[in-house]
């Protein structure tokens, strides 16, 4: 029986209300699918989409609400000084605070990514970057950091400035004893790299607890890294997800 489903096409917009719109359901959808994959950790977690209208504003999760609930009419947009100028919800204070500042020194950046799970906090207290030791691995060759500062809790907007300088032009960081951070020019960039780095982090676990891993060779890796790490191989990734997940949940796109 052939399939009602069409190929997917990197989208285009003709109002801006049609991409915020997008880009809410793809927030939407990436919440879920952090809820499903288990990166929820109480309140702590926070996707980000910067809206398409109001470049210093962006659209966030509400603080408490479980990622497996939240639909499109829940999600708040937040300005600059941190109000909640949609949405009845509070805002979590370490969401604006790291995600602010990285929105401001990254004008390309749509979308950013952080939560506590289980794999990313795990190799977070080594304090080590990914090695590339498998083709999805060369997805962050020489495109992720780690950001080696713990100190606490991030509430300090000096502390968001500081992640955002290391963070530089990078996909991802991996910020010391805490978790992963990822971005992207998609909500569904920034969400896959998320999905596979915590994988990434998983099997260098299990392969050091195994024996001594062989790393890809550096040019073999770079060259996998322009296969594999691009700005559409990040949002066509995302697809078959976003797909799997409207079908399971169709609720996350009330508005």
């Amino acid at each position: 029986m052939a399939s009602d489903r069409t190929p997917h096409v990197f989208p285009e917009f003709d109002t801006v209300q049609e991409e915020r719109t997008h880009r809410k359901q793809r927030l939407a959808a990436a919440f879920r699918i952090f809820g499903h994959f288990g990166f929820d950790e109480g309140t702590a977690g926070h996707i980000t989409a910067r809206d398409p209208e109001f470049p210093d504003q962006f659209w966030v999760n509400p603080l408490g609400m479980n990622f497996k609930q939240i639909r499109v009419k829940d999600l708040l947009l937040v300005n600059h000084r941190g109000e909640v100028v949609d949405g009845t919800w509070p805002v979590n204070e370490a969401a604006f605070v790291i995600h602010s500042q990285i929105h401001a020194a990254r004008p390309d950046v749509v979308s950013a990514a952080h939560s506590h799970s289980v794999f990313g906090k795990a190799w977070s207290s080594l304090k080590r970057p990914l090695d590339p030791l498998t083709q999805d691995a060369c997805a962050f060759y020489d495109d992720h950091v780690v950001f080696g500062d713990y100190d606490g809790a991030v509430l300090d907007p000096d502390e968001g400035k500081r992640i955002a300088q290391a963070l530089g032009d990078c996909k991802a960081a991996i910020l010391a004893n805490h978790g992963l951070l990822t971005v992207g020019r998609t909500v569904d960039e920034a969400a896959w790299w998320f999905v596979t780095m915590e994988r990434t982090c998983q099997a260098q676990l299990a392969a050091e607890a195994a024996g001594t891993p062989v790393l890809i060779e550096p040019d073999v890796a770079e060259l996998t890294a322009g296969q594999t790490g691009g700005h559409r191989t990040g949002w066509r990734q995302f697809q078959p997800l976003y797909d799997w997940i409207v079908e399971q949940h169709p609720d996350l796109l009330d508005e």
